[in-house]
């Protein structure tokens, strides 16, 4: 069973069969816009890599494993459910394949949860992929109402919701003629995100949010995937008042909030420090600035994935653990 009542949807599902004919189906080629690019695919992929986790956990969902040539960029073990699924599917890198080995997997479609990862410092530019004849996608959930400006993380220019996350399947399903099977995922995660936001109350609850990093932590900022979280449940975001994607805030600030529960993100790559909900909460029980917050105190800590913590199909599992988690703590009506 995948994670919260995720259904994996397999053949039976709408679509194509898995199995190609040399014949492109009707409605090829599909042409859609990528983050500002337009990106044309010819025919369904039968070679597609998947260079995020958000991206390869959606493809994995619509039962398109037969159909990947490999995937990078793992922040998390792969979602429950999917493991069998995944476990066909080779694995690149667990950060960025080099654009060669990506390449030597003949690939006839490109996705990317990320801006950075088809950009200067991820895999390759898009632009190397569109060259070789690679369609390229981008998930609209990091560009559309999303200023990528400087060497941040981006900020707001517009609240994101689940629609762009369902956006990003429709695209998807679109490219590789599944399209009911899309419906059938964006239903199933609608249904739920429902369920957890009308079972809870959390008007008088503050949360806070942290990535990672303990020397200068990041802290979710008013309008990303926490943001979906927070407003779903009707709580408060400590940091609501900036638009930045994860703003780098001192700890000092983060004492001066004082909120009420401690959203955690509880990550296996390890390219930061405090990466793991256990060293994020060791930190906070020892450090100075930290050790007296009311949720340290109280220890109101709720752990959510890291992709949980993105703007993907996990962002319903956060608003379910959330809730959950005020359940737990009696700060939900």
């Amino acid at each position: 069973m995948l994670s919260a009542g995720l259904v994996l949807l397999t053949a039976c599902g709408g679509g194509s069969s898995t199995k190609q004919s040399d014949k492109a189906p009707p409605g090829y080629p599909v042409t859609l816009t990528a983050c500002g690019k337009k990106t044309e695919v010819p025919a369904p992929p039968r070679r597609a890599v998947s260079l995020d986790q958000g991206s390869t956990e959606i493809l994995l969902s619509l039962g398109l494993a037969d159909r990947m040539a490999g995937t990078g960029t793992w922040t998390d073990p792969v979602l429950k459910g999917l493991e069998k699924e995944n476990a066909k599917v080779p694995r690149l890198a667990d950060r960025y394949p080099s654009l060669e080995k990506v390449l030597d997997e003949e690939p006839d479609f490109v996705s990317a949860s990320f801006l950075y990862t088809v950009g200067k410092g991820g895999v390759a530019d898009r632009a190397k992929f569109t060259d070789l004849g690679v369609p390229v996608y981008v998930s609209p959930t990091d560009c559309a109402g999303k200023d990528n400006a400087g060497d941040d993380d981006g900020t707001r220019t517009k609240t994101l919701t689940m629609d762009t996350v369902y956006g990003e399947i429709r695209d998807l399903a679109r490219v590789f003629d599944v399209r009911e099977r899309g419906e059938d995922l964006i239903a199933d995660l609608t249904s739920r995100t429902a369920k957890a936001s009308r079972s809870i109350d959390a008007s008088d609850t503050t949360l806070m949010y942290w990535f990672a990093n303990s020397e200068a932590p990041y802290i979710a900022g008013c309008c990303g995937a926490p943001g979906i979280i927070t407003r779903e449940l009707g709580a408060k975001n400590a940091f609501a008042d900036t638009r930045e994607e994860w703003p780098q805030i001192n700890w000092e600030t983060v004492a001066d909030r004082d909120p009420d529960v401690l959203v955690i993100g509880d990550l296996t790559r390890k390219s930061q420090s405090a990466e793991s909900a256990r060293q994020k909460i060791k930190f906070l029980e020892s450090n100075p600035a930290t050790k007296n917050l009311t949720a340290v105190k109280k220890k109101r800590y709720v752990l959510l994935s890291g992709q949980a913590l993105n703007p993907t199909i996990r962002t319903v599992d956060g608003i379910e653990q959330v809730a959950a988690g005020l359940r737990r703590f009696g700060l939900a009506k």
